[in-house]
């Protein structure tokens, strides 16, 4: 969302900073935080260092030298650090509410929230300074529409229990259709103990045909999207939003997703997908998917999760926020 939020932003002639890891590109300017790291045992010493580089920048270029209107915290948790400077912020919230491992309490002056569901703003009812919603929106023509189909599931996201790639597979056993997974298996001790115990033993050459598409790329990851029967979305937490959702609604794919957080303001049911309350319903849903319009799922998504839209929301929001600030000011 960073990128794609960042890329369009300086299309629209906004000058763009991206605080992030050494040999990170964006179509503004890229402030090295130092280089990158995955091992999960230094990430804790490598958003210190992130954050300590970023402080650092802020408080060089504050008061009158300020070159920066605004601060736009994708991390969840930088806005944490911002009564160390006087730059306005706005924190993007993308997770759970119960993902974030602290009290949204004693928040910082110039400290602005958004959400990206309105069913995530709802769980963050009681909090200050949640000046609205935004919800995400993807390049929709990076994303190859196509009518006809293949008779195959996908399922595609972290692979780790949160994601239900166990019930993506159930469903297939019980449709007896071929499932295609796709995604990463992160470099964390409980994402490798699910994969090893939930995943891995269903792969092969077993029927109903179950494979595995590791970390895979935009060319596959697409043609994956634009030919499956249906992508299924059996999340276990309530999702803020669903990016995979929109992907494939923007090729013209149905997606059956359970009827958690965001995804029944993503999907509407009947028209673009169905929205199930199990695994049982998600697999019955899998024979109604020839009768979902592909071209329907299309407008849906160039209508309501275009990147384009996003952004001009956005835009509305930077002003909100600096109108704020002028008036808190005064």
């Amino acid at each position: 969302m960073l990128a794609t939020l960042e890329a369009e932003m300086s299309t629209r002639g906004h000058l763009t900073t991206v605080a992030a890891c050494a040999g990170s590109q964006a179509s503004g300017v890229v402030f090295a935080t130092g280089g990158e790291s995955s091992k999960p045992d230094r990430l804790a010493e490598r958003n210190a260092e992130h954050e300590a580089r970023i402080l650092e920048l802020l408080r060089c270029t504050s008061g009158s030298r300020r070159l920066f209107d605004l601060v736009h915290d994708k991390s969840g948790s930088f806005w944490q650090r911002a009564d160390e400077f006087d730059v306005p912020v706005l924190a993007t919230l993308h997770l759970p509410r119960s993902f974030y491992q602290v009290e949204f309490e004693n928040i910082p002056r110039n400290v602005y929230f958004n959400c990206v569901s309105h069913a995530q703003a709802l769980t963050f009812a009681d909090v200050e300074n949640v000046v609205g919603v935004v919800r995400n929106g993807i390049r929709v023509s990076q994303f190859p529409f196509k009518s006809e189909k293949e008779d195959y599931l996908l399922w595609m996201g972290r692979v780790c229990e949160e994601k239900g790639a166990h019930i993506a597979i159930e469903v297939a056993e019980r449709t007896g259709l071929p499932l295609v997974l796709a995604g990463q298996v992160y470099p964390f001790r409980y994402h490798q103990k699910y994969y090893n115990d939930r995943v891995r033993p269903y792969l092969g050459s077993r029927k109903p045909r179950i494979s595995f598409f590791e970390t895979p790329t935009m060319e596959t990851k697409t043609r994956l999207l634009a030919n499956a029967r249906a992508v299924l979305v059996p999340s276990r937490v309530d999702e803020t939003s669903s990016l995979v959702a929109m992907e494939a609604m923007a090729c013209g794919t149905p997606v059956i997703g359970f009827r958690r957080g965001a995804i029944p303001e993503v999907v509407i049911d009947r028209v673009t997908g169905f929205v199930v309350d199990n695994a049982e319903e998600m697999a019955e849903a899998v024979w109604q998917a020839g009768e979902i319009n592909p071209h329907a799922c299309r407008v849906h998504v160039e209508s309501s999760h275009s990147a384009q839209r996003m952004v001009r929301e956005y835009e509305a929001l930077y002003e909100a926020v600096l109108g704020e600030r002028v008036r808190k000011a005064a």
